[in-house]
């Protein structure tokens, strides 16, 4: 019982749903990485990402899409994609189930899929991020879904409730899936590779599903649903509902992304960066929140195995050119972002040669 009074006690919607006037200390931000709601860079900012339509890749435009997607990943890092090829009504199934799961189910039942809160990157339903999360913690609960490959997947470890939780899961990983291959495919065709080469070098995707949970927060200058970092693999692709909050570093600024009705957030992980030889760079981001709705939004994320070796590509390297980062094993790249926290990209800045 003490257990599961502990368990409640962490989540953030239970914290929330007691309206309490002020957020507890340890939600509380440092002064220096607080969201400034009234300043000019956290003003909302729609279209202020690049929005890049894949409807033309036929021969006649797969060279404008490409260009496109090159300006993007080399300006920002990140980028919408419309008429990507998933239909709007399995995007608005994903957002409604787990939208379901965090409104519907009380907290005892929720709990039953709570992952382990002492190890890091566990499948389940919980708040914590690291696993030294002993600091500033963010104001957010999530549900971690392991997809990809298939021998990872175990729709039993999932919600029963919604019925159709399950069903819906499964079919948006296997979109998703194929998306990100489609977009590497582009994203190596943009530097001049083989359309094959970054996914190559990835090799098979270890693909997770994370649905994330905002509740209205009562202090949101002082706090963070998502504090700021950078994706660890290879591409990340999300869906927020219309409530907004995800935010983009570009030139030292941080540009809120407005929705955008039926695209799909791009992100480039920090993988590509290195695999690009910091041609393209990974999307620092972070998630604000407001005090008077609850937000959701879906991120799935495409890594290489924890075994992968990862290094700049051959052909992007030259004597005039030489390798910007070290190699690194996949898996030790992953502890060390989970052990020592991300604090924007200071784990792939260590590696900088």
């Amino acid at each position: 019982m003490a257990e599961v009074e502990r368990a409640t006690a962490a989540r953030v919607q239970t914290i929330a749903q007691s309206d309490p006037p002020q957020v507890p200390p340890q939600y509380i931000q440092p002064p220096q990485v607080r969201p400034f709601c009234c300043s000019p860079s956290a003003a909302p900012a729609a279209g202020s990402i690049p929005a890049i339509d894949l409807s033309g890749l036929d021969p006649t435009h797969r060279d404008r899409v490409r260009a496109e997607i090159g300006r993007a990943c080399r300006d920002w890092g990140a980028f919408h994609v419309t008429n990507h090829g998933v239909p709007s009504s399995l995007l608005d199934r994903a957002r409604a189930v787990g939208s379901s799961f965090f409104r519907d189910l009380s907290v005892d039942e929720k709990l039953a899929y709570a992952c382990d809160p002492s190890s890091s990157a566990m499948e389940g339903y919980g708040s914590r991020m690291l696993e030294n999360d002993d600091s500033v913690l963010d104001w957010r609960d999530y549900f971690d879904h392991h997809t990809l490959p298939l021998s990872r997947r175990d729709p039993s470890r999932w919600p029963s409730s919604p019925p159709d939780y399950r069903e819906v899961m499964a079919e948006y990983s296997d979109r998703m899936g194929l998306l990100a291959k489609q977009l590497l495919g582009l994203i190596s065709e943009s530097l001049g590779l083989p359309a094959s080469c970054i996914e190559h070098v990835v090799g098979e995707f270890y693909q997770n599903i994370t649905v994330s949970y905002y509740p209205p927060c009562p202090q949101p200058d002082l706090t963070l649903g998502l504090q700021a970092h950078s994706d660890m693999g290879a591409i990340t692709l999300l869906i927020q509902d219309d409530v907004g909050g995800l935010q983009v570093l570009k030139d030292r600024e941080w540009i809120t992304v407005e929705p955008l009705s039926d695209a799909i957030v791009v992100l480039l992980a920090d993988q590509t960066e290195i695999m690009t030889n910091g041609i393209y760079r990974s999307a620092e981001h972070r998630a604000i929140t407001n005090a008077s709705r609850a937000r959701l939004s879906i991120a799935t994320f495409h890594d290489p195995s924890k075994a992968r070796k990862i290094s700049p590509v051959s052909e992007l390297v030259s004597d005039t050119s030489p390798p910007r980062y070290h190699e690194v094993v996949y898996g030790d790249y992953v502890s060390s972002w989970y052990t020592k926290g991300p604090e924007g990209k200071r784990n792939i800045d260590a590696l900088l040669l």
